[in-house]
């Protein structure tokens, strides 16, 4: 069996790892680890503190490693290969590819002898993206009291075909838009962002996800080709 690292961004990411895509990867024939990023107390890191995490794994023979980080959140302090180029590139229509060229980027400032273990990846813009692949599940999961704005519910869906297209500011990112739609979700608290994520994912269903979200399902089809 093969074996393969997801180093996730915190606990939403570690718990969608377990409780996603740990059984789908299990059938076929992968084995993964989801530990979170070291030296952070919850989100994003300086490239060099994460490329020590990444080169640590690397270190073990025959394992792979991959990232489960959010666009949302890097910033110019975090120093991240290529980031100045990729800022250059349009977000319209081409946020696509800037992700990419930071992946790119990534993936060459990693040793040649290791390189081809590590698969880099970026979450366009936020893991939350991936929970409105499916208005439906909303529906079915919660009760209109525990809607605070389902308007604005129906407004995302509408405007946003791909999840992956909901923008970054800091009102309108995934997680700020749950937590407008939402009572009782909150982007400050780790704990329900683990809770609610993982749950929604799983209502709505791989599948369903990989069908909606083009980035996050060619991600996916590289791990499962590993």
């Amino acid at each position: 069996m093969k074996r393969l690292i997801i180093i996730g961004e915190g606990q939403t990411e570690q718990a969608f790892c377990e409780e996603i895509l740990r059984p789908h990867f299990y059938s076929h024939d992968i084995q993964i680890e989801s530990p979170t990023i070291s030296k952070t107390g919850g989100g994003i890191v300086a490239w060099h503190h994460l490329k020590d995490d990444i080169m640590r794994y690397l270190s073990r023979p025959d394992v792979y490693v991959t990232l489960l980080i959010d666009y949302y959140g890097i910033q110019d302090k975090h120093a991240f290969p290529e980031w100045e180029n990729a800022k250059q590139i349009p977000p319209r229509p081409g946020l696509a590819n800037r992700m990419d060229h930071l992946e790119q980027g990534m993936a060459t400032d990693i040793p040649d002898a290791v390189r081809y273990r590590f698969i880099p990846y970026i979450q366009l813009h936020e893991f939350e993206a991936l929970l409105f692949a499916n208005k439906e599940v909303f529906d079915r999961s919660f009760t209109a009291n525990e809607f605070e704005d389902y308007d604005y519910l129906n407004e995302t869906i509408t405007a946003f075909p791909n999840p992956e297209d909901i923008n970054d500011g800091t009102e309108t990112a995934p997680s700020k838009r749950l937590e407008r739609i939402l009572t009782n979700y909150t982007s400050h608290k780790p704990s329900t962002k683990a809770l609610w994520g993982p749950l929604l994912a799983d209502a709505i269903g791989l599948k369903v996800i990989r069908n909606k979200c083009p980035r996050f399902n060619a991600w996916i089809e590289t791990l499962e080709n590993i």
